[in-house]
């Protein structure tokens, strides 16, 4: 009954009463190759931070953050972002520092108006340095001509500040109508995760930091209505010895972190008020699943909803060995929670042998609908738009037709500060070292 009432509620504030139908087809208006590059192997790659995005809409500008490896420079930190913007001719480099500080990707978000924020987690630490000190920062664009002056804002963590290293697990979410900022990032002895909120001149307004009951990594953040939100994925080590062994005897890999919980927390009394304990959405422990966090939308009301999916054992190999029978499809899943409580779950796309799902993001529209995008591999491999608001009960899975589907990608999405479009802009891997951009039209 609870999920029902939200579900109308949602309906009734969306103002979409009435036949509930598919509201969208689709139409590929761009699909250009953006950049190639050069793996870092330091563990990360131009799209790791998977929480946040590398794309942002400014009017009619679209700027993406790329990941550059710098030639002869040791990991860990061998990387620096270039700001690229999209010019009538193609895509022009407008900023990027002298020095290879980066081990991750740096992630964007904007204001209304702008300015355009670079989130940088900079190494102060010799070149080669591994698991070394960082300062994070971002970086503001307010573009007020035809090249990008640049401001660095420095958070306030506190005292004694969090010990920051190469590896951030950063968050990263902007508040439109507030014009605020958060960021996130992970102490790396402790695993408590830090949230620093800031208003658009970089002024230090709150602090807050949760502690997960293992370690969660790869957050998706929001903020709206002063309130912040957060949905992470449990990586640890294997933590059943006879699983690590056996796997360990099998591929002689000694990489073996495991994700199998997710976790969701928020700060009800905003960020000052401190994050709630939090809730368990998903757990696949005991078969060695495998379950990733894939996006967070926060409703007018504050329910949250989170995307995720999910596989019943990991892989072949423990499936074959420990549990014959269950399945190792990848699965798309979606909970509602409002007020800390999971009222609604849906599966939105069931995973078996012709079909697998992969990377999905919200995107947002001005009619107040709400759409996945994914990629789905089988038999009907690419990119899907689905819709999830107004809820349908078998809803279509719409082909996306790009020449190069995207396995991986980020949005120009909303909880980054982009407003509701009838446009996708989307980023990512189209095979290879490639990084492209797509726009496509929602009709």
């Amino acid at each position: 009954m609870r999920a029902l009432t939200l579900s109308l509620a949602l309906t009734l504030a969306l103002g979409i009463l009435g036949s509930v139908e598919a509201r969208a087809g689709v139409r590929v208006e761009v699909e250009e190759e953006v950049y190639t590059f050069t793996p870092p192997n330091n563990g990360s790659g131009p799209l790791w931070s998977a929480g946040c995005t590398q794309i942002a809409r400014m009017g009619d500008d679209v700027y993406i953050s790329e990941m550059e490896t710098g030639e002869g420079v040791p990991r860990l930190c061998n990387t620096r972002w270039r700001l690229l913007r999209r010019a009538a001719d193609g895509w022009e480099c407008v900023a990027q520092p002298d020095g290879y500080r980066q081990r991750e990707p740096c992630p964007l978000a904007v204001l209304p108006g702008g300015p355009l924020f670079l989130n940088v987690n900079d190494s102060t630490q010799p070149p080669g340095t591994e698991y070394g000190p960082c300062e994070p920062a971002l970086i503001a664009f307010p573009f007020g001509g035809p090249e990008a002056a640049q401001r660095r804002l420095a958070p306030d963590w506190g005292t004694p500040p969090p010990y920051y290293t190469d590896h951030s697990y950063r968050g990263f979410a902007a508040d439109p109508a507030r014009r605020q900022l958060l960021m996130l990032n992970i102490d790396a002895k402790t695993s408590v995760q830090h949230a620093c909120l800031l208003s658009e001149d970089g002024k230090t307004l709150a602090n807050a930091s949760v502690s997960f009951p293992i370690r969660a990594c790869y957050p998706q953040a929001a903020l709206r209505d002063g309130a912040a939100y957060v949905f992470a994925v449990g990586d640890i080590v294997e933590p059943v010895k006879e699983w690590r062994e056996y796997k360990f005897e099998q591929t002689k890999q000694s990489w073996d972190y495991v994700f199998r919980i997710l976790y969701f927390t928020w700060t009800p009394g905003g960020v000052s008020s401190g994050f709630s304990a939090p809730v368990e959405i998903a757990n696949v422990d005991a078969t060695a699943g495998n379950v990733r966090n894939q996006d967070l939308w926060i409703s007018p009301e504050g329910a949250a909803f989170l995307l995720y999916t999910e596989q019943e054992v990991a892989s072949p190999l423990l499936r074959d060995r420990f549990f014959p029978g269950k399945s190792v499809a990848s699965s798309l899943k979606l909970a509602v929670v409002k007020d800390g409580e999971v009222v609604s779950r849906r599966t939105l796309l069931a995973g078996g042998p012709a079909t697998e799902a992969g990377c999905a993001r919200f995107h947002a529209a001005p009619d107040g609908t709400l759409h996945a995008v994914l990629y789905v591999g089988g038999a009907d491999a690419g990119n899907k738009l689905m819709q999830i608001l107004p809820e349908l009960e078998n809803p279509p899975l719409l082909p996306i037709p790009l020449k190069s589907p995207m396995g991986a990608f980020c949005l120009a999405g909303v909880r980054a500060g982009n407003a509701p479009s009838s446009l996708v802009d989307m980023h990512g891997h189209t095979g290879g070292n490639t990084m492209a951009y797509a726009r496509i039209a929602l009709r």
